[in-house]
């Protein structure tokens, strides 16, 4: 430690300092982090439960105050998860779309990451619980995400995985491979059928870009790679319970979205609930799929944070927040993202979506920043809606910006470029450019690998 930072420190613990003094100290964001182990750090101390959007926005936004923070992660990543479907069908590796949260803040000079599941939250004691530690807070952001939805069938799981995170991926990315070497293999037509039965349950923008990447990844980038099998023979079933595909899009655009599928070879099924899964297959109304890789796309369910807090909650799970996304009687307890359950001004239920969670992470550290500096507070939490996209295959998207309204290929290179722009990491983005530009003048794949199955 340089000799000023320990006189720093002697002086700090061992004198009486006046409030004063330690008010002049709180106001310096890099204050010696030896002080902050020790526990004498007067600074505020605000934790951040989760590195998703909504933790990470709200980390950054916080990086000029002059507060301790702490973020919390189960694992040592932040994933943009709406390409996770791209490493599910072998279009992506799992680096491309995933950077280490150390070093995304790594000049952020007021931060600590810790790697750790959290167990509880002491409201009382204003605490996070983390493994066997209890970690004091003055304030606290919950941004904890989601996690599958099975409708109370959570048996379903085993059979019909979902896609929140890289494990899940890559294991679907070696059931549907497995899926072509098995039927490759086999002598008997029907097993070879099933085998190359895909069914995704959900039409929302998961399932359906899921759909559109295994349709494709079929019938173009694997149609060589076989000799017993057509790889273009796969059958791919999109299920949706509602009465359209992508229901949060204008009409106009679902009915879009559905053309394309089905020009890709999707057999897109409205107005049709899963009534089973099993390991064959899948029983939908009075009918049965027999099917080797079932995908689950519909519905999620919030992180316990409920459950931690004692909080309200809706049957997703997700916690009823006051308009300035705190908890009600608890100001100091913030919940953004999937987690909680914030309204538009119409009263209708935010979108479980990146540009939500990263907007409200922004915002929660705007009150912060208030409180500590003594000025007033921002209104209410207003969420600004910037466009809703989902694409179809390697060239076909649809876009929805308001009065504004886009399909085709124009609306897949805007997609494109959205989020190759929204990557964190410059190295994360060149990847994912390239990537798509080689698949896309050669066909193929760059990350056909089976991981993690037992064959």
């Amino acid at each position: 430690m340089p000799q000023l930072h320990v006189m720093a420190f002697h002086r700090l613990c061992s004198e009486r300092r006046t409030p004063r003094t330690c008010t002049d100290l709180s106001l310096d964001p890099q204050v010696p982090s030896a002080l902050a182990s020790t526990g004498c750090d007067p600074r505020k101390h605000v934790i951040i439960i989760g590195g998703g959007f909504g933790g990470l926005s709200a980390a950054r936004a916080l990086r000029h105050l002059p507060v301790r923070v702490t973020l919390i992660d189960r694992r040592n990543y932040h994933l943009f998860q709406p390409l996770l479907y791209q490493v599910a069908t072998a279009g992506l590796s799992p680096a491309d779309i995933a950077s280490p949260i150390r070093a995304i803040l790594r000049h952020q000079r007021n931060i600590t990451v810790l790697l750790g599941k959290v167990r509880g939250i002491d409201v009382a004691g204003k605490a996070v619980l983390v493994e066997e530690k209890r970690i004091a807070y003055d304030q606290l952001i919950v941004a904890t995400g989601a996690r599958h939805g099975y409708f109370s069938h959570d048996e379903w799981e085993q059979f019909a995985p979902g896609l929140k995170k890289i494990d899940d991926a890559t294991h679907i990315r070696g059931r549907i491979l497995l899926a072509f070497e098995l039927a490759e293999n086999t002598s008997d037509a029907i097993e070879r059928q099933r085998l190359l039965t895909f069914v995704i349950v959900g039409g929302g923008p998961t399932g359906v870009e899921m759909a559109g990447a295994i349709a494709e990844l079929a019938r173009v980038a694997l149609s060589t790679d076989f000799r017993n099998i057509d790889p273009g023979s796969a059958r791919v079933v999109l299920v949706e319970s509602g009465l359209r595909v992508l229901a949060r899009f204008p009409e106009t655009l679902s009915a879009t979205a559905k053309r394309a599928l089905e020009k890709l070879g999707v057999e897109v099924r409205l107005g049709a609930r899963v009534k089973r899964c099993d390991p064959t297959g899948v029983i939908i109304a009075n009918e049965r799929i027999a099917a080797h890789t079932i995908i689950w796309a519909a519905g999620v369910m919030a992180s316990p944070a409920a459950k931690w807090l004692e909080a309200e909650k809706d049957a997703a799970g997700r916690v009823v927040v006051e308009p300035d996304l705190t908890l009600h009687s608890h100001p100091e307890i913030f919940v953004i993202g999937d987690t909680a359950l914030a309204k538009a001004g119409d009263g209708t239920p935010l979108p479980g979506i990146a540009p939500v969670a990263k907007q409200q992470g922004t915002y929660a550290a705007r009150v912060i920043c208030a409180r500590v500096r003594g000025t007033p507070a921002p209104k209410a939490f207003h969420y600004r809606h910037l466009g809703t996209m989902a694409t179809i295959g390697r060239r076909s998207a649809v876009a929805d910006f308001g009065r504004i309204r886009l399909s085709g290929f124009i609306a897949w290179l805007l997609w494109g470029l959205v989020h190759v722009y929204f990557l964190v990491g410059f190295r994360n983005r060149i990847a994912v450019m390239l990537g798509w530009l080689w698949a896309y003048l050669t066909f193929g794949r760059g990350a056909r690998l089976i991981t993690g199955h037992d064959n």
